[in-house]
């Protein structure tokens, strides 16, 4: 990510006063200190929240760093929020996703650090290169213009550097990321472990039967390629057979140049590219003027990163489902 911030001074001055061997005492007291017993944890934002909380159930209190309505991206750590995280019994975050919390659990001692991106192979996606781009190569020839070898100057690159954290959005590796959670969770409270394992296992198996569902709607679909506001779906996309075209790229704040753009529009007339999706916690426009420039209808697709009171479910496995809903109807069935 392009993304960079700084956790605030409060919080920095308060590790720098106390030292590292005591950087709980700038909270309120020890997580073990709890007085309903349960393990005390926090997460980064909310695909890790929910999953945390589906597996620790009645046994863990789960805090989430990220409020609703706020792009996760953009997060910034407060002192409150730095002194929450070093009373905690754990954590669980994506690293390379917050700059911020990375720094801030980078700081922390907490007891049980759980590293999301370590739980599943992690890849480089962006505005990936697909079967679609040779019809596009096919007439730039004809043009007399460059060949298959100049992708990257209609935006076909690989150009963004570091791995796609979306994981979430790959139901398959979101219960890869669920299994190792799970783990954690029992190891740091084996008193519940076997109430962790029972809970990891629903999930997983509810991921699956989303897997199935994704797997049965989209084999054959008319179209494969869809254009999205930011690289969220890069994970889905490859698992699906589809082709994901995003106008911003990987960083959601990021601004497509009017060379993308205009491949977009050709793009999506190449290959029959129907709907321009956007998401809830960005801005629409550049999505809005793209779809009413070439004719085409616009839908969200929410890369689920927050709940929020305009999002089309209540939960990952409602909001999932309104997401296949979106597409399914956006590339057609043969």
């Amino acid at each position: 990510m392009n993304v960079r911030r700084l956790i605030p001074t409060a919080a920095l001055s308060c590790a720098a006063l106390l030292g590292l061997t005591a950087l709980t005492a700038c909270g309120s007291g020890s997580a073990a200190e709890r007085k309903d017993g349960k393990l005390d944890v926090v997460a980064s934002f909310y695909p890790l929240q929910f999953l945390t909380e589906q597996i620790g159930g009645d046994h863990v209190a789960v805090t989430g760093l990220t409020k609703p309505g706020v792009e996760p991206h953009d997060l910034e750590i407060s002192a409150r929020q730095t002194a929450k995280l070093n009373d905690a019994d754990a954590v669980v975050y994506l690293k390379g996703l917050q700059p911020a919390v990375d720094a801030a659990v980078q700081q922390a001692e907490v007891r049980t650090k759980v590293d999301a991106s370590t739980l599943t192979a992690m890849e480089k996606h962006g505005n990936e290169v697909g079967g679609h781009a040779a019809a596009h190569d096919d007439a730039a020839d004809a043009d007399g213009a460059a060949g298959p070898d100049d992708h990257a100057d209609h935006g076909h690159s690989h150009s963004e550097g570091g791995d796609d954290p979306h994981i979430w959005l790959d139901p398959v590796k979101y219960a890869e990321v669920a299994k190792g959670v799970g783990a954690a969770l029992a190891k740091a409270d084996p008193a519940h472990a076997a109430d962790y394992r029972k809970n990891t296992d629903a999930l997983v198996g509810r991921l699956g039967g989303l897997d199935k569902e994704y797997a049965a709607a989209l084999k054959n679909t008319r179209a494969k390629v869809f254009i999205t506001t930011h690289a969220a779906f890069g994970y889905l996309a490859e698992r699906y057979g589809l082709t994901e075209e995003a106008i911003n790229g990987l960083d959601p704040d990021s601004e497509p140049s009017p060379a993308r753009i205009k491949d977009l529009q050709k793009m999506a007339k190449a290959d029959g590219v129907t709907t321009v999706f956007y998401e809830t916690l960005v801005s629409d426009k550049t999505a809005k003027t793209l779809a009413s420039d070439a004719s085409l209808r616009t839908d969200v697709l929410d890369p689920l990163e927050g709940i929020t009171d305009r999002s089309k479910g209540t939960d990952y496995f409602s909001v999932m489902r309104s997401n296949l809903t979106a597409l399914t109807t956006a590339l057609g069935t043969k």
